[in-house]
């Protein structure tokens, strides 16, 4: 009887264990997602209002390209005289921008490369004897990633093409009381609408998700799990130290009473 009581000890014990490690590794049976598709796409990102826009224009002659592209004198000064930084375009509400000589251009909900194309089919009529060289930067492409994170913060995208799993790498990870299967994305379209997500970082379909690539400004939140929501009023190391604690001495007591 004794044995029979310890065995059964044994396999909840077992069963919590394996419960909980369920839920911590990411993208599990990646088997049933390893699909290629011929006709597969590369994400590129769309320019969305209040995106901040770095263009350059550059040919062979540079008495040509040059009015396209403006420099804005900074107050500093040293040895060399006045140093100058490219200017930055901020697209308005309605996915526009004020481009020098073009005027008023039409960029929202364009790629970067569709940009870069417009731009240079109207300065045919300014740059006639070669194809310039256009090239159109998000300057201030950024994610946000909080919660159960290691390093929470505001991270600078330079390539502008940034995955979930990526961002969560830049904050160092989720700590130990982060619930993998309900983080949050928080995203506001190009038309003012937001919309909250629930990504389960657990299963490997999300790799096939049209969340599974952050656009500029995307939110991610990472929950406490019930052990942390409990723990919130005391220190996270005290906390740990008595839980240990309470159960090494709760299983001696049990052990204690079924072999006595």
């Amino acid at each position: 009887m004794r044995f029979f009581r310890f065995f059964i000890l044994m396999m909840l014990v077992a069963f919590t264990s394996c419960n909980s490690y369920k839920k911590v590794p990411y993208i599990q049976n990646s088997d049933s997602v390893n699909v290629f598709k011929d006709n597969a796409v590369l994400y590129d990102a769309r320019i969305q209002p209040k995106d901040l826009l770095t263009i350059t224009v550059n040919s062979s002659n540079r008495d040509v390209s040059s009015p396209f592209n403006l420099v804005v004198q900074s107050t500093y000064v040293n040895s060399l005289g006045s140093m100058g930084t490219l200017q930055t375009y901020l697209v308005d509400n309605n996915g526009n921008i004020d481009f020098p000589v073009l005027g008023q251009l039409t960029v929202g909900g364009k790629t970067k490369s569709e940009c870069e194309d417009m731009i240079r089919e109207k300065l045919k009529d300014y740059i006639k004897d070669e194809v310039p060289v256009v090239s159109v930067r998000m300057s201030n492409y950024k994610i946000s990633v909080l919660g159960e994170v290691t390093s929470p913060g505001v991270f600078i995208i330079s390539n502008e093409k940034v995955n979930i799993f990526e961002a969560l790498a830049l904050a160092k990870d989720l700590t130990i009381y982060g619930k993998r299967d309900a983080v949050k994305l928080i995203r506001e379209n190009d038309k003012g609408e937001k919309e909250i997500v629930r990504l389960d970082l657990n299963d490997a379909r999300i790799i096939s998700s049209p969340y599974y690539y952050l656009q500029q400004n995307d939110i991610i939140y990472v929950e406490p799990n019930k052990a942390k929501a409990k723990n919130s009023d005391i220190g996270s190391s005290t906390s740990l130290w008595f839980t240990t604690v309470s159960i090494v001495i709760s299983l001696a007591s049990l052990m204690y009473n079924i072999l006595k």
